[in-house]
């Protein structure tokens, strides 16, 4: 099947960024959320991005407006019927997934591919949802999703062969670089590499053994990473970092990968950070 319009569920951060790249990259697009100010927002962010792009010459007025004019936006799911392929990008709720992939699995035609934009949960759970596990994958974007190169396309426990193949050359035409999660495991590749740095680095301010900043500017300059963990974390907001450490707790049985304590209290503060919400460096 020809992918050429493409649903996204949820118009938040993710959403908006997956969204953006997919009318960017020639896709016709249908985004859904649950109110029509989130909807708004979510143009208004895509356009100021596309400003950015525009001033910087790597791409015109034109082709802005042209991007902005491949999207269309819903409230009901219904408009669903017709897309070629769904990415959901909701809250990091299983629950709430599920309830969604059943939804649309009654919804969009036979043979559409239904994926999660989750950076950690299961796959085969989602999929056991719907009646179509064998279509069903996770396609992990990373935020923001215009310019991070890299998705993660990850096997549920029935995702097909032909699935697999079909994402990896959809990440090819959305201009990123795909790599295969053969298992469905929590955290897949990257947060489960980066998830005992984030608590390590807690820790080690817990302890008293560095601040904040000392330890952001050693894994800079020591490992060479962009950002170090607490920009990081209050970049891509430390709530969503709390709960996938609670859901990694859980799934493998290991107390190791409890949030520490400074992280629960910066949560349950409720403290407003520079990005997404609560934050490490607000909290000082």
């Amino acid at each position: 099947m020809a992918i050429q319009t493409i649903g996204v569920v949820g118009a938040g951060s993710m959403g908006t960024g997956i969204a953006n790249l997919a009318a960017i990259n020639g896709f016709n697009v249908v985004l859904r959320d649950i109110e029509e100010r989130f909807l708004e927002s979510a143009l208004n962010r895509m356009s100021k991005f596309m400003e950015k792009s525009v001033a910087r010459g790597k791409m015109t007025e034109e082709q802005k407006q042209e991007a902005l004019g491949r999207i269309l936006t819903t409230t009901s799911l219904e408009d669903f019927k017709d897309v070629d392929l769904v990415i959901e990008a909701v809250l990091e709720d299983l629950n709430l997934k599920k309830e969604v992939f059943s939804s649309l699995d009654n919804i969009v035609r036979e043979g559409v591919i239904l994926t999660t934009n989750t950076s950690s949960m299961s796959i085969t759970e989602i999929a056991a949802a719907t009646n179509r596990p064998e279509l069903v994958a996770g396609m992990h974007f990373f935020n923001p999703a215009q310019i991070m190169k890299l998705v993660e396309v990850v096997r549920g426990f029935k995702t097909s062969d032909e699935t697999v193949q079909e994402l990896k050359a959809l990440s090819k035409r959305l201009s990123k670089e795909p790599v295969e999660v053969k298992k469905d495991s929590p955290g897949f590749i990257v947060n489960r590499i980066m998830l005992p740095q984030f608590i390590e680095a807690i820790r080690l301010v817990q302890e008293g053994v560095a601040s904040y900043e000392d330890i952001d500017k050693a894994v800079k300059l020591g490992l060479n990473y962009p950002m170090g963990p607490f920009e990081l974390q209050d970049f891509a907001g430390v709530d969503i970092g709390y709960h996938v450490m609670n859901y990694f707790k859980e799934e493998f049985s290991e107390n190791y990968y409890a949030p520490p304590l400074l992280l629960k209290q910066i949560v349950k503060s409720g403290r407003l950070g520079k990005k997404t919400g609560a934050g490490f460096y607000d909290y000082e």
